[in-house]
């Protein structure tokens, strides 16, 4: 129905309407008067019909859509009705002398349930229609406040969605046992299994968008005793922005389980250190080197540069940031391998960066460990040259991505981190560049992590590999690292090694059992198997050692540590001599720098690294 047809329909109704109310009141209440000749009906008829359609149209009745109809149309419904009711026994108290006050009752009366009636039969009718005629998936909303009203409204009104709500679940007990918007509220969270199983539910949609990691993963857990499939709307900050709606539903991810919030860094200040300033990132096509070029882009430095030595990575980063800045941020890629020294200088004499990010590295635990001297090159060597010429040429701040790995390293990977962190360290004590250490938890879904390979695992129908059941790790997101990394250059003084506060390590294994129950499956469907601790690798790892704590925090969240270095001389000889050791000298050498093993280095030095 167009527009007009539309609301030359509504205007014919509503006169009918109007008629038969006055009509009908004067002929209950003055049964015995000549009703068609009075001329008080003829002009109380009159004002009605003038009066209402003019408040309707003030109160726009002719411009809703009805079939949504909610409290606000009432309201508006209510006020036209009796605005004009009162103006016909104003008119009747001027002209007769008197009102017909109950029949002007009546007439109210009449008037509010035909022309409400009318109006949201409308609604009425949808919701049947489409509730009876279009299979739609029973769904349970966790939270009855403002983000679950929200929602829930949002699924009866339209039309197209396969969702409807059937059930609420809050633990407020103010509201268990009440209806919103006709839906019940039928317990709290720890009901989630039983209502789910009465109500026969086939989805259940977390609606708290202020909800943080841990209470998100106690109501996860609740959720996965269940067979229905889980979803949770947008986070506040997403639907204050204006970047998603409430019912832009989303599959809960393994992020959202970690356990606690996710660190956020004061952005503001980092402006002033980068805007408009040049900088450099190793390892740019990384997952950690790339999102660090994501994040400094926002704060529009004038010159950008991408360091890194896979083609491909270095490629897609550079169409991804061109895409988005290529008319306010001067780009430029460098196809480079830090163990090459010489074009390092070139590269770092080329541009003269005020900020380098250094995130090349090699990280795989068991391949390091297989592969020992080509962790030293890079991790040792590489980070090295970097930092050299990063001093040679004036670069004002270094930040170097290292790993928790490095705490009391067990294996190759860990301390040729930690033997990179007291390079830069010593720079520190003699150069003006400020040289700094970030040291990283896991981070999930960048590559090499565990995810990727659960994920692929659970793919190819399962098991899911873990190496023992009560293994524990700090996990921490991409784009949390990558601020750290940018919040540390800002904070840098020299020499510190900074660590991000990452709460509570998580198991492995609670890990493997979301992101199976995530994808869609059971634990049973798809199996766990433990494969055993490989070469190298800690049942848990550290962020500080005792050494290392400095009780003042620089910034909310972020731990600073004076880590301890060794003397210049016993990283000398290393780095003179490695070429020359064995494999298994190279391995004991490490070690008993990383953990500061200083019996163990005086005789392995004494002895010329002979074992």
């Amino acid at each position: 129905m167009t527009y007009k047809k539309r609301l030359s329909f509504l205007i014919i109704v509503d006169s009918l309407i109007v008629l038969s109310s006055i009509y009908v009141g004067f002929w209950l209440l003055m049964p015995d008067a000549n009703i068609l000749s009075s001329g008080t009906l003829f002009l109380s008829s009159l004002t009605l019909i003038i009066w209402h359609h003019l408040f309707a149209y003030t109160y726009k009745l002719y411009h809703k859509a009805w079939e949504y109809a909610s409290i606000g149309e009432l309201m508006g419904i209510t006020k036209a009705v009796t605005y004009s009711v009162t103006v016909a026994g104003f008119v009747q108290l001027l002209v007769n002398g008197h009102v017909y006050l109950r029949v002007l009752i009546v007439t109210w009366m009449l008037h509010m349930i035909l022309i409400g009636g009318s109006r949201f039969s409308w609604r009425v009718y949808r919701d049947f229609y489409y509730k009876k005629n279009i299979h739609k998936k029973r769904t349970l909303i966790v939270g009855a406040g403002a983000g679950g009203t929200m929602v829930a409204r949002q699924l009866l009104q339209n039309r197209d969605a396969d969702l409807v709500p059937v059930a609420f679940v809050d633990d407020d007990p103010k509201k268990q046992k009440l209806q919103i918007l006709g839906v019940p509220v039928n317990g709290g969270v720890s009901d989630i299994e039983s209502v789910v199983m009465k109500m026969e539910i086939d989805n259940i949609i977390i609606a708290i968008p202020s909800l943080g990691k841990k209470e998100i993963n106690t109501i996860y857990q609740e959720c996965v005793k269940t067979d229905a499939k889980t979803k949770i709307i947008p986070m506040l900050e997403d639907l204050m922005s204006g970047k998603v709606s409430v019912n832009e539903f989303r599959d809960v991810e393994v992020e959202d389980l970690l356990g606690r919030d996710p660190v956020k860094l004061d952005m503001a200040s980092i402006s002033e250190s980068i805007t408009g300033k040049t900088v450099l990132v190793t390892g740019a096509g990384g997952s950690i080197g790339s999102e660090i070029c994501r994040q400094i882009s926002n704060f529009t430095p004038e010159n950008l540069i991408l360091l890194g030595h896979g083609e491909n990575s270095i490629y897609s980063i550079e169409l991804e940031l061109r895409a988005k800045y290529d008319t306010t941020i001067n780009i430029f890629t460098e196809i480079a391998d830090i163990q090459d020294r010489s074009k390092i200088f070139s590269i770092m004499e080329k541009y003269k960066p005020d900020v380098v990010y250094h995130a090349a590295a090699h990280k795989h635990v068991p391949l390091m460990e297989r592969n020992p001297e080509e962790a030293v090159k890079n991790n040792i060597f590489g980070s090295k040259n970097v930092a050299e010429a990063a001093d040679t040429f004036g670069v004002n701040t270094f930040v170097l991505v290292s790993s928790d790995k490095a705490v009391n390293p067990t294996n190759i990977m860990g301390s040729t981190k930690r033997f990179a962190e007291m390079v830069v360290q010593q720079l520190a004590q003699e150069s003006k560049t400020k040289f700094v250490a970030v040291r990283f938890g896991n981070v999930l879904g960048s590559r090499g992590s565990v995810i990727p390979l659960f994920k692929k695992q659970i793919q190819a129908g399962g098991p899911v590999t873990v190496t023992h059941p009560d293994m524990t790790r700090y996990f921490m997101t991409i784009p949390e690292a990558s601020r750290l990394v940018i919040q540390a250059g800002t904070l840098a003084r020299g020499g510190e090694v900074f660590v991000l506060d990452m709460g509570e390590p998580v198991r492995i294994v609670d890990l493997a059992k979301n992101l199976i129950t995530l994808s869609g499956y059971s634990i049973d469907e798809i199996g766990i198997r433990y494969s055993g601790i490989r070469p190298g690798e800690k049942m848990y790892e550290e962020l500080l050692n005792e050494n290392e704590i400095h009780k003042a925090d620089v910034f909310p969240k972020i731990h600073i540590g004076k880590a301890p270095l060794k003397d210049e001389e016993v990283l000398g000889y290393f780095l003179r001599n490695f070429e020359t050791m064995s494999e298994a000298e190279l391995r004991a050498y490490l070690l008993a720098v990383a953990n500061n093993k200083e019996e163990e280095l005086k005789h392995l030095y004494r002895t010329k690294v002979s074992v």
